[in-house]
């Protein structure tokens, strides 16, 4: 795997431990103090731990969430835009020491899920935060509202991974970094985009991923299946109408499905260079940058997400965003365009969004041909409708 991309700063993390070694890592955590962490947080440590958030090797220390936010660089060097941190109840923080370990259990299910090194403790200006992470510190805002709801207590320090909550469907798509790499190689691709989405993939996600296809060897379709807000697409609705579209329109020798397991942080311009790292990570060397990328609302402009790549040098990113303008169908043009690509005045372009298919079917109807492939319609109509009716 020599020719694939190297993950940011160099080294895929693997902080997952196995066999013998996790049976008695598991042992001596049973004695440890107890930190309960949400199934956000669980999921951080899984990617942190599997080498998705490479180069992190635990949660964020105060320099570092410092640095990140100031500079969107972690304290030694590498660009990184998103905090990754550890809350706690302040209660709890007082009870910890420097330099102990503590066992990261979930608050829902007492599972121990790894082990944390307490290097940091050190109390959050979350205003701070939010403005540098959001650009708002409205707190209708999805991730001002959760991270508001968070403790301002964090704790900094590497972290051990020793279970992972199984997949409740889909097992077969949860490919960590390692296995995207290996598969990668078997297939000879050394160029591959990824492609991140929460939502179903219409029309106009179809023709920005083929017009990425000619330029690479492959594509990841790689959407999120973490934790997004009430009103997206259930995840196994989405996964099944991801299926559907590839087996009918795409070349399956040249694309692959796997899920992204982290939560979605809503953070706009600085999660699409979050989630371009990412992805660097699973072995991509392009990365799909479209319009409102990771955008909530009315708080970020239409390509503030393309423009924030202009503040890094390329050998810094390691990764090539693709940056592509608004996609619809045009009655004229008779296909999907683009503002770059059709001449046509705005009365015959039919303009695709996730936020209209959502509306569209939770109105009982059905999508256009123009906006949804037939095949993918009936997946999410029905899909939706067993909602309504379970």
């Amino acid at each position: 795997m020599a020719d694939l991309i190297a993950a940011h700063g160099g080294t895929l993390i693997n902080r997952q431990l196995t066999g013998d070694a996790r049976r008695e890592a598991l042992h001596e955590a049973q004695s440890l103090l107890r930190l309960p962490i949400s199934d956000w947080t669980r999921s951080d440590l899984e990617m942190i731990g599997v080498g998705a958030f490479s180069p992190l090797t635990g949660f964020a220390n105060r320099a570092d969430w410092e640095a990140v936010l100031d500079t969107m660089h972690l304290a030694s060097g590498e660009v990184w835009s998103i905090p990754v941190t550890l809350p706690v109840e302040p209660d709890l923080a007082r009870n910890l020491r420097l330099g102990s370990r503590v066992a990261l259990v979930g608050e829902d299910d007492g599972v121990i899920y790894g082990t944390l090194e307490v290097q940091d403790i050190y109390e959050a200006d979350k205003v701070r935060e939010a403005q540098a992470v959001f650009r708002t510190t409205d707190e209708a805002h999805p991730g001002v509202q959760r991270l508001f709801a968070r403790p301002n207590v964090y704790v900094g320090g590497p972290v051990v991974l020793l279970n992972r909550k199984p997949p409740a469907q889909f097992a077969e798509f949860y490919l960590d970094p390692a296995e995207t790499r290996r598969r990668f190689a078997e297939r000879g691709w050394r160029r591959v985009v990824g492609f991140q989405t929460r939502n179903p993939v219409h029309r106009a996600h179809e023709y920005i991923q083929k017009c990425a296809l000619e330029i690479v060897d492959g594509l990841l379709l790689h959407p999120l299946v973490g934790q997004t807000k009430a009103d997206d697409i259930p995840a196994d609705v989405r996964m099944r109408s991801y299926q559907v579209l590839l087996q009918h329109y795409y070349p399956l020798d040249r694309v692959m499905l796997a899920v992204y397991p982290a939560a979605m942080r809503y953070a706009g311009p600085r999660e699409a260079v979050f989630h371009a790292l990412v992805r660097k990570n699973y072995g991509c060397t392009h990365f799909v940058v479209g319009r409102d990328h990771a955008g909530v609302g009315n708080y970020y402009g239409t390509y503030d997400a393309q423009h924030i790549f202009r503040e890094f040098k390329p050998e810094e990113l390691g990764i090539q965003p693709l940056f592509f303008e608004n996609s619809f169908y045009c009655e004229k043009c008779d296909g999907m365009a683009s503002e770059k690509t059709c001449p046509h005045d705005a009365q015959y372009r039919y303009i695709l969004s996730g936020t209209k298919v959502r509306q569209i079917l939770r109105s009982g109807e059905r999508p256009s041909p123009k906006f949804t492939r037939p095949e993918v319609a009936d997946v999410l109509v029905e899909g939706l409708a067993e909602r309504v009716h379970a």
